[in-house]
């Protein structure tokens, strides 16, 4: 993008940059009458479009094996074949079949939408796939080994229960769509003529999924008017972040042109600390980029500005992570957990387990457990004062634990329920403040931002030493950079050093008291 403006650098630098001088930080709002009753239409029951394209595409397969294994049975048994090599056959044509059906995008949402209408591109693609394994056989297999084999057989009953379930699959997904169970759904910041021009083109845009949910507008009406394309302005930007967080929205797009960059940036400052995709109106400037910097909602182009992390896939990959080794752990660490949970009860009277609200994914609160390890008397479940070094709230017991981490033990619990993930910034207390008596918004601009993820029992920043008190400003300030790295960076493979990385952390006590 920068090669054709140099002034225009949106990147996620840029956007986190601290805010001029005089301008307010976001504070608490509340929403306005129209947006409450937006938000009583919109319910959690959805199907997200890209995960059953996946899911779809990942059934198909395993059916095109499945028949492949069954109708080479006889061909075993006849022919003298091994077992594997029926498998070998049916895992070769489904794997082929669904390679080539991706490729001809058959698992495009518009394509398993209007079905009944393109399934020629489903039997030209299966009858590639039998192809493919007829003369890979011909070329590998014995001589004569093909004969038993009933690739054509293979091929009408694979393609016969694809598209009767692809028929079924396309009917729901257009009554889904009327429902509102089967889309994206968009919020638009920015009024006026550029926001009913992206609009009437969604409208008209062939296999549009994406939902208008409302309007979101700083400007007063005068400038922005209350109704756009019949679609109502719900209230400000602050409102709109709001509204983000207590509803499931999947994308925003921006309307304001490109030439205003100044303001573009204080939008986006305000608005990148929400798990969404991001996206600009492309047609509301003259520039032009090259085809790839855009996405597309059919003909209507967008510029992509901030992706949602850990969306579809790369979430449910992270939550198995999470509740395998969770249970694996719990299995394993249950003899030290029922210790400490026995020392702690005879150390100082009080439950064992201290249960404490924090910041959860998309700043939602969530409760979290750890062992006791403060006086019951002296307990502070709000984090009004943080504990620090000789702490004569800490038990005998407690010091013990928190030292060596024992006590954030019974949040593995916490992950098998789903509030927490293993791997994640490390979840504060929703009122913790510094030992300076600052709240964390108050030190770190766009604070918020590291709860575009699930917060985690171990994270990037603490296997780096960010543990601990929080004495000074820096030392949150470093702990923001790292959560936000690991953020924009992750992978299973960084979940896994991080894993593999925490027991060596817990030997540099310092900072752990």
């Amino acid at each position: 993008m920068n090669e054709h403006n140099p002034n225009l650098r949106f990147s996620p630098g840029a956007i986190r940059s601290q805010p001029a001088a005089g301008e307010p930080r976001p504070a608490s709002v509340e929403l306005g009458p129209q947006a409450l009753q937006a938000l009583s239409h919109l319910d959690n029951d959805f199907i997200s479009p890209r995960m059953l394209c996946g899911l779809w595409r990942l059934g198909e397969a395993a059916v095109i094996f499945a028949l492949g294994v069954v109708l080479g049975k006889p061909w075993q048994a006849d022919g003298g074949v091994d077992g594997l090599a029926v498998v070998a056959t049916a895992a070769a044509g489904a794997f082929v079949a669904s390679t080539i059906l991706a490729s001809a995008h058959a698992y495009d949402l518009p394509m398993l939408r209007a079905a009944g209408t393109r399934l020629w591109r489903v039997a030209a693609g299966l009858g590639l796939a039998v192809g493919f394994v007829a003369a890979a056989l011909a070329l590998i297999a014995p001589k004569g080994a093909l004969e038993g084999f009933p690739l054509v057989t293979w091929y009408l009953c694979a393609l016969a229960v694809v598209i009767a379930g692809r028929l079924v699959l396309g009917q729901n997904l257009r009554r889904w769509a009327r429902n509102g169970r089967m889309e994206r759904r968009a919020l638009i910041v920015g009024g006026g003529r550029n926001a009913e021009t992206l609009i009437r083109g969604l409208e008209l845009a062939p296999g549009n999924d994406i939902r208008i949910c409302g309007i979101f507008d700083d400007r007063d009406d005068r400038r922005s008017p209350p109704l756009v394309a019949g679609y109502p302005k719900l209230g400000t930007i602050p409102e709109l972040v709001e509204f983000a967080r207590r509803t499931r929205i999947d994308m925003l797009i921006v309307t304001l042109p490109l030439s205003a960059e100044d303001r573009l940036l204080a939008l986006l400052r305000q608005l990148w600390v929400l798990p969404l995709d991001i996206r600009l109106a492309a047609h509301a400037g003259e520039l032009k980029f090259r085809p790839r910097t855009y996405s597309y909602v059919g003909t209507v182009p967008l510029i992509d500005i901030v992706d949602r992390p850990l969306a579809d896939w790369d979430g449910i990959a992270k939550r198995i992570l999470d509740v395998v080794a969770a249970s694996a752990a719990i299995l394993l660490l249950s003899p030290l957990m029922l210790a400490a949970a026995i020392a702690v009860r005879l150390d100082s009277p009080g439950p064992v387990i201290f249960r404490q609200k924090r910041h959860g994914f998309n700043n939602q609160a969530v409760e979290i457990f750890k062992f006791r390890s403060l006086y019951q008397e002296a307990s502070d479940p709000e984090a009004r004062q943080i504990v620090t070094k000789n702490d004569k709230r800490v038990t005998r017991v407690g010091a013990f634990i928190r030292k060596t981490s024992i006590d954030e033990l019974p949040q593995l619990f916490n992950v098998l329920r789903g509030d927490l993930s293993l791997v994640g910034p490390r979840p504060h207390a929703i009122h913790a403040k510094s030992s300076r008596n600052e709240t964390f918004t108050e030190i770190v601009d766009g604070y918020f931002g590291r709860h575009k993820v699930k917060p985690g029992i171990t994270g990037w920043a603490q296997i780096h030493g960010w543990r601990g008190e929080i004495d000074e400003p820096e030392k949150l300030v470093k702990r923001f950079e790292y959560d936000l790295y690991y953020i924009e960076n992750w992978s299973l493979l960084l979940d896994l050093y991080i894993l593999a990385m925490t027991p060596v952390s817990l030997l540099r006590t310092e900072a752990a008291y």
